[in-house]
């Protein structure tokens, strides 16, 4: 079957945070929204059809999750990724940054440090910040494009003896989709240190051809006994508005103590819909997944092609997971605040700005092109326009 991600969907008016909170995030009400991470394509009909189906049962109260459910998510992981988890390992959170904000008051104390490897993820800060806790950055590195972990420095974090690492894997922004290798020393560090691993694996299922996930949990006995592993169909499969996700924990000793934490705050029931959501995505969307990888896949080769052929003051960095596109606009030899008011007010684009994902993101700039080629193509083609204005 072949699905058409070439159909603009209209999401005006459906109180969309990434298109009726343009004008309060950016000051412009039409600047082409590529910001907020999820995708501008319809939402598979196996999935529609799964919600319009329970919809005809006009009761909705107190539901739980079946085994069918449970099934749905391991059959899933081994299939596209060869990790086989147990179903008691499978603890639910209402999405993955409620879950990293769990974990930290269920793995932490207040004063503790929490290792984060910027620039990462935005919300990974105060999921750090707000509760106390301080942060103790390790940097990635970065030659002539090339994103990698500081395994030295790592080193020197771990010496501080923080109880907890944060990592995202596949990393958001900078789209790298680590290699067993890297996530085998990061292990093994964290293993001689005692230091708990909390894997944000959201973005898992979207890597591109000639890359691979690896969960970090997969890669050892000993790495599934010290990994908390955050993962959801909501980036995948376009569902986030569901807040239904997973925390995959195989050491029962601290399944427990999260499970006891989510009890305690009551967020544990979750929301029929999502359920259904996720059971239909996580059965049903291999294929679907398929043609979506590839199309994103295509979105980047073509901003990657547009930008060496006509902007070259822009270098994206090589896309090898997520739909997250890492923009490298040093050149321009502008600072953060300029180059956001530059793509807002000069090309008429929403993006974010690098700097607001830590140390190291000064200068980049994030776009979301897991949309429409047509809207990609206007996008492009207006920023190009703005760059030969100023040069």
């Amino acid at each position: 079957m072949s699905w058409n991600f070439d159909d603009v969907p209209q999401r005006e008016g459906t109180n969309s945070i990434k298109f009726d909170l343009r004008k309060e995030t950016f000051g412009a009400p039409d600047v082409i929204p590529m910001w907020v991470a999820d995708m501008d394509f319809r939402t598979p009909e196996f999935i529609i059809s799964a919600l319009e189906n329970r919809l005809k049962h006009e009761i909705l109260g107190y539901s739980f999750r079946s085994q069918s459910y449970f099934s749905s998510i391991i059959n899933w992981l081994k299939n596209r990724h060869g990790w086989q988890v147990e179903k008691e390992w499978i603890c639910f959170s209402p999405g993955i940054v409620p879950a990293l904000n769990f974990c930290t008051l269920a793995f932490t104390e207040t004063g503790d440090s929490i290792i984060l490897q910027p620039p990462v993820y935005h919300p990974f800060y105060p999921a750090v910040e707000s509760h106390g806790r301080k942060i103790i950055h390790n940097r990635l590195t970065e030659n002539a494009g090339n994103w990698e972990m500081d395994f030295e420095s790592l080193k020197s974090c771990a010496a501080q003896k923080p109880p907890m690492i944060m990592i995202s894997n596949p990393h958001n922004p900078i789209g790298r989709a680590w290699t067993r290798e890297e996530l085998s020393r990061l292990v093994e560090i964290c293993l001689d240190n005692k230091i708990l691993i909390l894997s944000d694996e959201i973005h898992c299922d979207l890597v591109m051809p000639d890359f691979k996930h690896t969960a970090v949990a997969s890669i050892s006995p000993e790495a599934s006994d010290i990994t908390i592993t955050c993962v959801a169909p909501s980036k995948t499969f376009n569902l986030a508005g569901l807040s239904t996700s997973s925390v995959i924990i195989s050491n029962p000793q601290l399944r427990k103590k999260f499970q006891a934490f989510t009890e305690n705050l009551h967020v544990g029931g979750g929301n029929i819909f999502g359920t259904i959501a996720s059971e239909a995505a996580y059965t049903n969307g291999s294929e679907w997944l398929d043609e979506l990888l590839a199309y994103l896949d295509s979105n980047s080769r073509y901003v990657t092609e547009y930008c060496a052929n006509y902007i070259p003051h822009i270098d994206p960095v090589r896309l090898e997971a997520t739909y997250l596109l890492w923009l490298d606009c040093r050149k321009m030899g502008m600072t953060g605040k300029e180059l956001h008011e530059f793509f807002v007010f000069k090309a008429g684009v929403g993006m974010n700005e690098g700097s607001t994902f830590g140390p190291g993101g000064e200068g980049f700039m994030r776009m979301n092109i897991a949309c429409p080629r047509k809207t990609l193509v206007q996008a492009m083609e207006k920023i190009e326009a703005a760059v030969n204005s100023i040069r």
